[in-house]
């Protein structure tokens, strides 16, 4: 494939930039982690398996700060499997693909489940963070045609406000990479191929059902521009109405196999609480029996009372789990007690929020239209590219749908990494306004900005011969001289990328 190209200057860079940055984020945890005393957190913290020996608990001095917060439950899930009512709120992949490859790793010292697996998820997600700097590199050369703002936008991914959720123990590079990949496959007429990756990352993230709006679209728009493309007759009729009735057979095909991971996973939890008799129950540690004695923590195979999700027409464990284990629901947080929460998540909203402006302003007329009636300039091969171009609507409308449902229903400071690992619309907006505003990049031959401003020099490398520039770095290596909003967004992004490996490493409150 074409991606992978060593010919590709600027695919090189985004891979190395990404491998820099994270080993740059797993350095810094590390030594936050040893400097700064862990938080007593009430969160979820299972007793420890076997005696620690000394190569465990130096994993731990390099590496524990990968296992914070709901790391933990992924830790567990991989090691135990899901034992408790309330891990079932994260989803199998990535805990599957932890204890896989914790299984294949070649260790010549004794290492005990948990460090194991804490260097699985460091390596793993290392990779995982890669590949989806990678595909957003190829999704937006797809979706933009602007190869260096694409450019753009893959390095800012590896200084995501997220950051520190894709190097912790987390499944957000899992999703990025899975529903990144996907979407450039399917942007490519891959369907089966994108349909595979978007139904691997509903298995990772219950947002990723939200997904299959992408093949749904597609699907509705290569019909609708088919029939604008030619007069229809009477005679042509039975063959639109098969046409549409396969249309609409393919639709619900691609959502079902979408969604199938997810169903199963609520099935598997069904038969495992509900009907503890069916033989998959196992032997729990008294110390973790204790555990959920204490903190009220419902255990598979124990106790004769089915939970209520049980009873339920349809018995959903993970919409149970949001509702009773974590109040999440409309309007649930707005209380006075939030709002430094709210105040955690405004860069995010506000930066998204911007980004939906700025494309409806400059496309109304697509947007009334659902981007389904082609423009003139689009009748004419000439169509606008870039950020406003009519090829990023449905990306527009996604992150805005994101945006509005985890700002009014979801514990709202996790906006920042549920829209960082889901939409590419963080990233391509930011590269967007940074292009568009920044006389620094002009002189570097990225993409002319919108302005109609000339750039002011040509494309060098700050590398050597056959490398690409880093406009990145050149950006930060003139920081006083770069203007205002670059410094804001570039201020949030590195602030961010900083302050979630200090406090979350440490069990203190972040996104």
């Amino acid at each position: 494939m074409e991606l992978w190209s060593r010919a590709d200057p600027q695919l090189r860079e985004v891979v190395w930039f990404a491998l820099r940055c994270r080993a740059l984020a797993l350095l810094l945890q590390a030594v936050f982690n040893a400097l700064i005393p862990d938080h007593a957190a009430d969160a979820f913290s299972p007793p420890r398996s076997g005696a620690r020996g000394p190569w465990d608990a130096l994993l731990e001095r390099l590496l524990g700060g990968l296992g914070r917060w709901d790391a933990e439950h992924f830790l567990f899930i991989a090691e135990r499997g899901y034992l408790l009512e309330h891990n079932c709120a994260f989803l199998p992949l990535f805990p599957l693909g932890l204890r896989l490859l914790a299984a294949l790793l070649p260790c010549p010292v004794p290492l005990q489940p948990r460090g194991r697996l804490l260097l699985a998820a460091a390596l793993l997600n290392a990779l995982l963070a890669v590949l989806a700097a990678a595909a957003l590199l190829a999704l937006g050369r797809a979706v933009l045609r602007r190869p260096r703002q694409a450019f753009l936008a893959a390095l800012l991914f590896s200084l995501s406000p997220a950051g520190v959720f894709m190097a912790a123990a987390y499944s957000e590079s899992a999703f990025a990479a899975l529903a990144f990949g996907a979407m450039w496959q399917l942007e490519k007429g891959r369907r089966w191929l994108s349909g595979l990756l978007f139904a691997l990352a509903a298995g990772a993230r219950a947002n990723g059902l939200v997904n299959a709006g992408f093949v749904l679209y597609s699907s509705v728009r290569r019909f609708v521009l088919q029939l604008q493309g030619a007069a229809v007759s009477l005679r042509e009729l039975p063959v639109l109405w098969k046409q549409a009735l396969g249309l609409v057979a393919s639709a619900a095909l691609a959502c079902a196999g979408i969604s199938l991971p997810f169903a199963l996973f609520q099935y598997y939890t069904y038969v495992r609480f509900c009907k503890p008799s069916t033989g998959l129950a196992q032997a729990v540690p008294e110390a973790l029996l204790q555990l959920a004695r204490d903190k009220g923590y419902r255990v598979a195979g124990v106790g004769e009372a089915k939970p209520p999700w049980c009873s339920q027409r349809f018995p959903l464990v993970y919409s149970y789990i949001q509702d009773a284990y974590w109040n999440v629901g409309f309007l649930r947080y707005f209380e006075l007690r939030q709002i430094p929460n709210f105040l955690l998540a405004l860069p995010v909203t506000l930066l998204c929020s911007w980004a939906a402006w700025t494309y409806v302003s400059a496309n109304p007329r697509h947007c009334l239209t659902l981007g389904l009636v082609r423009s003139k300039a689009e009748e004419r091969g000439k169509a606008r590219d870039g950020f406003c171009g009519p090829a990023a609507f449905v990306y527009v409308v996604h992150s805005t749908a994101l945006l509005a449902f985890g700002f009014f229903c979801m514990h709202v400071q996790v906006l920042t990494r549920f829209l960082g690992s889901s939409s590419p619309i963080l990233y391509w907006f930011s590269a967007h306004l940074l292009l568009e505003h920044e006389p620094l990049l002009w002189s570097t031959g990225t993409d002319n900005p919108a302005s109609g401003k000339p750039p002011l020099g040509k494309f060098h490398s700050s590398c050597g011969k056959g490398t690409s520039d880093n406009p990145v770095v050149r950006l930060l290596l003139n920081w006083r001289s770069i203007t205002p909003l670059s410094k804001s967004i570039l201020g949030f992004f590195l602030g961010y990328w900083l302050l979630g490996l200090v406090l979350h490493c440490n069990f203190l409150p972040w996104t």
